[in-house]
C-alpha cells in the first residue's frame, strides 16, 4: 500500500506545482479597464511629445533679444496672433435693448398727477375732484383768511408806497405809510433791499382790498419802525436799537501771502483791499514785507443788541515788519485820506502813466510825420488804441478842456510846484475846466483828433510855461497836519490803537429792558439772527 505525501510537490515546464494543495481561481481584469489604461498610457505619451516639440519651437521667446532673427520673427507672429485673437473676443458695446416709453394721453396723465405728493406741497390743485351729488350745497362765497401775512423787499426809499400797493395794501393806506415814515426819517436813508413784514387784515366786503393792519420794518442799523392799526387809524412808533460801535482789531502774521492771511483772520475782502492800497502808498507790499511780518488793522463795526453786525470802512493800516520801522497809517479828514502817525499823508512818488502802452516817440527834435520838415518834439506819444481811458498821472486842477489846434481835444492840467501836463489828441474829454482830479482819474480817451496820422496820446509837461522831458520828472505829493487838527489826529489815534483784537466779536450783554420773556417754540430757537447791510 503506497503512503500519501499531502506535502509533496512536483514540476511542470520547469515551475512547481504543489501536489495535494487545493486549487484557487484568479479574478480576471475588465476589458475596459484594460482599453482606458492603454488610452491614457498613449494620451500622456502624445502629450510628453507635444510638450517636447513645443520646447524645440519656443514659440514665446524674448523680444527684446535677438531683434531680426528667425526666432525673434517668430515670437512676433505669436505676439499678433494672440492680439487678433483677443480683439475677436472684444466685449460688444452695443446699447442694451429695452421696453419703449409708456405712452400715456393727458386723461392718463393728470391720473398720475392726482396720485403725487408734490405738487401738493407747492400750493398746487392736484387732487381728483368728483362730481357733485345731491348732498352738495353750493356756497354763496368761499371763506377767506382772516390775516395774511407778506414779505416785500424795497427796492429803494422813495417807492415804499408803489410796493405797499403791489403788496394788496389799498392806496390810502399805502400813502399814510408813507406819510408817517417820512415824519420819522428821509425815506431817501432807507437801504435798498430792506425787508418789509406786511400783515393783511379781513377785507370789509368782497369788493374792498384788504386794510392793512401791521408793517414792521428795519429802517436803520439802530432803528426798526412798526406800523399798526390802533382804534381804526394806522399809527408808528419808533423801537430804537441800541448799538455798540466798538471797532474791530484784526491783527495776525503775513505768512505765505497777505490777504489770504487777512481773510483767514476775519478781515473782509474790501477791507483787505483797503488795507492793500494804504500800504502801497508807503511801501513796497510785494519786496518790503516778509512772512514773519505782522500786519494790523482797525475797521469800523457795529453790533447792535438784536444779534447783527456790520462792518464798515479800514479805520487803521499798520504793519510791523521787524527791525524796520514801522507803519501806521489812519483815515483822517473828509475826504478819507490815510495819514502816518506823525500826521503826514499819504505819500504819492512816481508819475501814473498816461495810458497803458509803449512809447513810440520820445521827446526831442525829429522830422514830423504830416508837415514834412524837422522840428521839436515837445512831449512823448504812447502807443493805444482808439477808446482807451487816459488817467491824470498825478493830482492837480484843469486849466483847460476842449480844442487847441494840431492838438485836437486836449485836456491841460496844472500840478503843485508850478508843473503843468497837457494831453493831445483825444477822441472825447471827460472832465471840465476847474474841476479837481485825482491821481489816476479818468480825464478823456484817446483818438486821432489834430495833426496826428492815427491813435495815440500825445503828452507833454511844462515847469513855468516851458517844456520839459516828462522821462525825467517824478511827482513826490504830501499832506502836512498841522496845530490843533495835529493835535486832535494823534488823540484820536492814540484811542484807536488801545482796543483789543477781537474785542468787538463777543455779543452785547443784554439789559432786563432788551430781554425777550415770551415763551419760544424749539424750532425758533434755530433760527439766527439775519444779516443787515
Amino acid at each position: 500500500m503506497a503512503a500519501r505525501d499531502n506535502g509533496s510537490t512536483a514540476t511542470r515546464g520547469g515551475e512547481p506545482i504543489v501536489v495535494g494543495a487545493p486549487l484557487v481561481a484568479q479574478p480576471a481584469v475588465p476589458f475596459l479597464a484594460r482599453m482606458s489604461g492603454v488610452i491614457g498610457e498613449r494620451i500622456e505619451a502624445a502629450r510628453s511629445s507635444i510638450a517636447h516639440l513645443f520646447d524645440r519651437v519656443d514659440l514665446t521667446p524674448d523680444l527684446a533679444q535677438d531683434i531680426g532673427s528667425r526666432r525673434w520673427f517668430r515670437g512676433l507672429g505669436t505676439f499678433l496672433g494672440l492680439s487678433a485673437l483677443s480683439l475677436a473676443f472684444w466685449p460688444d458695446f452695443a446699447p442694451l435693448e429695452a421696453a419703449p416709453a409708456l405712452q400715456i394721453d393727458r386723461a392718463e396723465r393728470d391720473e398720475y398727477r392726482s396720485q403725487m405728493i408734490m405738487p401738493l406741497g407747492m400750493g398746487a390743485d392736484s387732487g381728483r375732484r368728483m362730481g357733485a351729488t345731491a348732498s352738495v350745497v353750493p356756497l354763496k362765497s368761499a371763506p377767506e383768511r382772516p390775516q395774511i401775512e407778506l414779505v416785500a423787499n424795497l427796492p429803494g426809499g422813495d417807492a415804499l408806497e408803489q410796493v405797499l400797493r403791489r403788496a394788496g395794501v389799498s392806496s390810502a393806506d399805502a400813502a399814510r405809510v408813507e406819510e408817517l415814515v417820512s415824519r420819522a426819517m428821509p425815506l431817501s436813508e432807507i437801504d435798498q433791499g430792506t425787508q418789509l413784514e406786511i400783515t393783511l387784515g379781513r377785507r370789509p366786503n368782497a369788493n374792498a382790498p384788504r386794510p392793512l393792519d401791521a408793517l414792521t420794518f428795519r429802517a436803520r442799523f439802530d432803528l426798526e419802525l412798526d406800523v399798526e392799526r390802533a382804534g381804526g387809524t394806522l399809527a408808528l412808533q419808533r423801537n430804537p436799537i441800541r448799538v455798540d460801535e466798538t471797532p474791530l482789531r484784526i491783527r495776525g502774521t503775513v505768512g505765505d501771502s497777505l490777504y489770504r492771511s487777512a481773510r483767514a483772520a476775519g478781515a473782509p475782502a474790501k477791507v483787505v483791499q483797503e488795507y492793500l492800497k494804504a500800504l502801497s502808498e508807503q511801501i513796497d507790499v510785494n519786496s518790503d514785507i516778509r512772512s514773519t511780518d505782522t500786519f494790523d488793522m482797525i475797521v469800523a463795526y457795529r453790533r447792535a443788541a438784536t444779534g447783527e453786525r456790520q462792518a464798515g470802512k479800514l479805520l487803521f493800516a499798520g504793519i510791523d515788519r521787524g527791525s524796520a520801522p514801522k507803519t501806521q497809517l489812519m483815515r483822517w479828514g473828509k475826504e478819507g485820506r490815510f495819514f502816518e502817525a506823525s500826521g503826514v499823508g499819504e505819500q504819492r512818488s512816481g508819475l501814473v502813466a498816461p495810458v497803458p502802452g509803449r512809447t513810440t516817440s520820445g521827446f526831442g527834435m525829429r522830422r514830423h510825420p504830416i508837415l514834412g520838415y524837422r522840428r521839436m518834439h515837445s512831449g512823448l506819444d504812447f502807443k493805444a488804441r482808439h477808446g482807451t481811458p487816459i488817467v491824470a498821472v498825478t493830482d492837480g486842477t484843469v486849466s483847460s478842456a476842449g480844442r487847441a489846434g494840431g492838438c485836437g481835444n486836449a485836456v491841460r492840467l496844472n500840478h503843485a510846484g508850478g508843473l503843468q501836463t497837457r494831453y493831445c489828441h483825444m477822441s472825447r474829454i471827460a472832465v471840465n475846466r476847474g474841476q479837481v482830479v485825482r491821481r489816476g482819474q479818468v480825464i478823456g480817451y484817446v483818438g486821432s483828433t489834430g495833426l496826428s496820422t492815427g491813435a495815440h496820446l500825445h503828452y507833454e509837461m511844462y515847469r513855468g510855461g516851458r517844456a520839459i522831458n516828462p522821462a525825467g520828472v517824478n511827482f513826490v505829493t504830501r499832506a502836512q497836519l498841522s496845530g490843533a487838527e495835529l493835535l486832535q489826529f494823534r488823540e484820536t489815534l492814540k484811542t484807536i490803537r488801545q482796543v483789543e483784537p477781537g474785542a468787538a466779536l463777543e455779543n452785547l450783554a443784554l439789559q432786563p429792558s432788551e430781554i425777550d420773556s415770551s415763551p419760544r417754540r424749539e424750532i425758533d430757537r434755530a433760527e439766527q439772527p439775519k444779516q443787515v447791510g
